[in-house]
């Protein structure tokens, strides 16, 4: 009797951000089938994203195709669909144009969104920014600020329209103070005939007492510091309790204002609900010790989606590096418990955190050293650009910093939606 072919081993990845495409990488070209599966095309660079919002940078500057990064090996394949559940019994994954998938193993990598803490209707007025098409939102509501103040004459309509609250001091917020703040004051400053960009009001809010709470005190204090140099308001301890069209309410005081970021919290994506195991508050699943799940050691859930606490306790923060390594992990995971070994634990190699502020003004945590301004700018410029999936993202984004660098000019300030209702004043 004619031997048949093995049937390779069917490995499902849901997710290809930094976690799911890292696991990828490392099973590509091994004697497994790999399935990619994505609700986009392409693998997005999410720390860059403020720089899309504040046109510094372009869309495609940050992004790089999913099928072109794992095109090199036959036994990867990609399905640009959404998940809707998971039956980790049947093993099979359910995606929501009816379609299901078998799988052998699964990876889950589908990350997190915004939190409005029971507050959902609070997203149309105050967009977050985890997507391209959040950014480009973000980037239009901005500039059709500046255009909307420049054509109206009433003088507290104008004021409002040049106010922009950003809710949350972590790195996204802090970072996105900053750029409004550079782009306000240097690259709008001459663009306009009746009105001055650089009076822009910047307000940054933070609930906590102080800014970029996972750093430590001393670069937090730099932070706020670099941030106050800017002409940025920074409010701590202070929470934003309600927001409507015409503004936010912040504590006891009412800001007008017409373009509200917010910054300040995320929930794990729903897929963790699914599992039939346990889950925090904000729907992370709680994984055991090697990223897979409790009863089931063919699926791993990492990155934003899982709480991983064995380390110290605490979950691991929601950063690129600790979904990266643990990707790593579970690409290698799988190839050991094919060969019918132990899967191994997960240990975080924590490398320290970084926050861009502006021109020359940066914090960097980096562990056994703390650097503020010029240092920390340029290792955060080094370590971003090194991380930047493909040559071309790459060589387009040093070229974009380098030019900004050297005319303050921001050259992507596309609107790029119908702005006749954004020049009439909000209902």
């Amino acid at each position: 009797m004619e031997n048949l072919p093995r049937q390779k081993p069917r490995v499902v990845i849901v997710g290809a951000g930094f976690g799911g495409l890292e696991a990828a990488k490392k099973l590509a070209c091994k004697d497994v089938h790999v399935t990619v599966i994505d609700r986009t095309n392409h693998h997005l660079f999410q720390p860059l994203l403020y720089q899309v919002a504040t046109a510094a940078l372009s869309p495609a500057d940050i992004a790089a195709p999913i099928r072109g990064i794992l095109s090199k090996c036959e036994n990867m394949e990609v399905i640009l669909a959404e998940l809707c559940s998971v039956d980790v019994n049947a093993k099979k994954v359910k995606l929501s144009d009816g379609a299901e998938l078998d799988y052998d193993f699964l990876v889950l990598a589908t990350g997190a969104r915004h939190s409005y803490f029971g507050h959902d209707e609070w997203e149309k007025l105050a967009p977050g920014l985890k997507s391209l098409e959040d950014a480009i939102e973000v980037r239009r509501r901005l500039l059709m600020a500046f255009e909307y103040a420049e054509r109206i004459t009433d003088e507290a309509a104008r004021r409002a329209a040049m106010t922009f609250v950003i809710i949350g001091g972590g790195p996204t917020g802090v970072e996105m103070a900053g750029a409004i703040a550079e782009i306000a004051r240097h690259t709008l400053a001459k663009d306009f005939c009746h009105i001055d960009p650089s009076q822009a009001r910047v307000i940054l809010v933070e609930g906590d007492p102080r800014l970029l709470a996972t750093f430590p005190e001393d670069l937090s204090a730099s932070a706020l510091k670099q941030l106050v140099d800017l002409g940025v308001e920074v409010r701590t301890g202070a929470r934003a309790t309600d927001l409507t069209e015409t503004g936010v309410q912040v504590g006891d005081e009412f800001i007008p204002c017409r373009v509200k970021i917010w910054a300040a919290g995320n929930n794990a994506s729903f897929v963790g609900k699914t599992l039939g195991v346990p889950i925090d508050q904000v729907g992370r699943v709680m994984v055991n010790d090697d990223l897979t799940i409790p009863g089931h050691p063919e699926v791993q859930v990492i990155g934003d989606l899982a709480n991983f606490s064995h380390q110290t306790g605490q979950p691991l923060p929601g950063v690129s590096p600790v979904a990266m390594q643990q990707g790593r992990l579970a690409a290698r995971n799988i190839l050991a418990m094919i060969d019918g070994h132990k899967p191994q634990r997960f240990y975080y190699w924590d490398k320290g955190n970084m926050a861009t502020i502006g021109r020359h003004k940066a914090v960097a945590d980096l562990k056994l050293v703390h650097l503020s301004g010029l240092p920390a700018w340029l290792a955060w410029l080094f370590v971003h650009l090194i991380f930047l999936v493909g040559f071309r993202n790459r060589l387009l984004v040093l070229f974009q910093w380098a030019w900004a660098y050297l005319t303050f000019n921001a050259g992507a300030r596309l609107i790029t939606r119908n702005f006749q209702s954004e020049t009439r004043p909000p209902a």
